[in-house]
């Protein structure tokens, strides 16, 4: 059984939230990709469509668009996610996963594509923002 970790981000409000998913809704992102829409019901958001953008997995490796497959790989980068050059041209082998989402995955990180009638901080709003 995978739990994970989601984290919304709502480009028109600036903000972003975490929510808690596991069991059966958990097991509708395994074998998803980045890239992929996925219904908004899955994390409590009715009539809202999210876009998967990233992640990292229970180690803390993020996930890379350009690579297939879901495991982790050891690859030279000089430019993109996970690579931090401390100097112009610099290449580095870095440990990074791939696109598809599976069980090892920790965290996944979506951005909102379409909106519903209800606004997100009434939905998922934190409870310090609600009892204010």
């Amino acid at each position: 059984m995978a739990d994970f970790r989601v984290v919304i981000s709502s480009p028109k409000e600036g903000k972003a939230y975490q929510v808690e998913v596991s069991g059966a809704e958990a097991n509708k992102f395994i074998g998803k990709t980045i890239g992929d829409a996925v219904d908004g019901s899955v994390v409590g958001l009715n009539a809202y469509t999210l876009q998967i953008t990233g992640g990292t997995d229970k180690d803390g490796f993020p996930m890379r668009k350009d690579l297939p497959k879901g495991g982790r790989r050891k690859i030279l980068t000089y430019i993109g996610i996970g690579h931090h050059p401390k100097e112009e041209g610099q290449r580095r082998r870095k440990t990074v996963c791939g696109r598809d989402i599976t069980a090892n995955t920790c965290q996944i990180n979506t951005i909102i594509t379409k909106y519903g009638s209800k606004p997100v901080a009434d939905l998922l709003g934190s409870k310090k923002e609600k009892e204010e």
